[in-house]
């Protein structure tokens, strides 16, 4: 096991202008799943899982960057970005069901083996699939994304254990608001002011939606099931030893970087490197992710740190 503290500003590897993005739609079980694709399909195929509030969109700056060595697929879950979002009443919004739609697109697009990138959200669904399925796992990208309950922050978890044993929506209604939707990008970043306002506006509009508070609030109930899978993803990581790179922004006030360094106690080939930012660290520091990803999958083994 590696760890280090890493510096931004590394140059990432060479982009081949070719390597363009497109924002595509498949029908999954009946509802529409955007995603966005990116590179050659004879390439390995990663697989980036975004968090909440956010979308596929939190990686338009990566995606380019890993396409010219993958074939990068970048899916919105059902009720988040430009997916469906069907009302709470007429679809179960569960982290179950979310996985169910992720790995209907793979199984649609032929993708039978790939690397995952997991961030907030996409640790619960990538976690679901790599257990389920752990021959189809090539190596794992964590980013900012709890399996222990190390590094769970305070106040989430208050607000969260106040809605699984009371009841009470009240602190997890905040986290839908706009005001803490800025706060989860702009919280322990290097320099908030430089930040993309984009991000956050496009987040709020997008929860602004009508049935919005009802489809989260439903997942942050169901966040609860998460919990009590840490057992068995902690047992993954340790029979299966998938390759991974942990990159955590430290500033993070909802996970902070105690939940990075947990990874070590399971995984021996593992690279863990913190990151002076916040919660969407590609925001700031997407070149040099972009860079440590593409080194530490282009090793056999990681013997150094950067």
């Amino acid at each position: 096991m590696t760890t280090a503290h890493a510096n931004a500003g590394a140059n990432p590897h060479a982009v081949d202008d070719a390597a363009a993005t497109r924002l595509l739609h498949a029908q999954v079980d009946g509802l529409d799943v955007a995603y966005r694709e990116a590179g050659d399909p004879r390439n390995p195929a990663f697989v980036l899982l975004h968090g909440f509030p956010s979308s596929s969109f939190m990686f338009r700056r990566l995606i380019p960057l890993l396409a010219p060595r993958f074939h990068v697929i970048a899916p919105d879950y059902i009720g988040f970005g430009d997916s469906a979002a069907p009302p709470a009443t007429e679809f179960a919004y569960t982290f179950d069901a979310l996985t169910a739609h992720v790995t209907g697109l793979l199984a649609q697009l032929g993708i039978e083996r790939h690397y995952l990138y997991m961030q907030d959200y996409g640790g619960p669904i990538g976690l679901r699939m790599a257990s389920a399925r752990p021959h189809a796992i090539l190596g794992l990208v964590v980013q900012n994304a709890n399996s222990y309950l190390d590094g769970i922050g305070a106040l989430t978890g208050a607000a969260f254990t106040a809605l699984w044993q009371g009841h009470d929506e009240t602190g997890v209604r905040w986290l839908l608001t706009p005001q803490m939707t800025q706060h989860q990008y702009t919280a322990g970043s290097r320099d908030p002011a430089a930040l993309d306002p984009a991000t956050w506006t496009r987040d709020s509009s997008l929860l602004s939606r009508p049935g919005s508070d009802e489809r989260q609030v439903a997942l942050f109930r169901d966040y609860q099931s998460n919990v009590a899978r840490y057992p068995k993803w902690q047992a993954y990581l340790r029979d299966r030893q998938p390759r991974t790179l942990v990159v955590w922004g430290d500033g993070d006030p909802l996970f902070t970087p105690a939940g990075a360094d947990a990874y070590g106690r399971d995984l021996r080939d593992i690279a863990i490197h913190h990151l002076n930012t916040g919660h969407f660290a590609l925001e700031e520091d997407v070149q040099l992710i972009a860079q440590l990803t593409l080194d530490f999958f282009a090793r056999s083994s990681i013997t150094t740190t950067s």
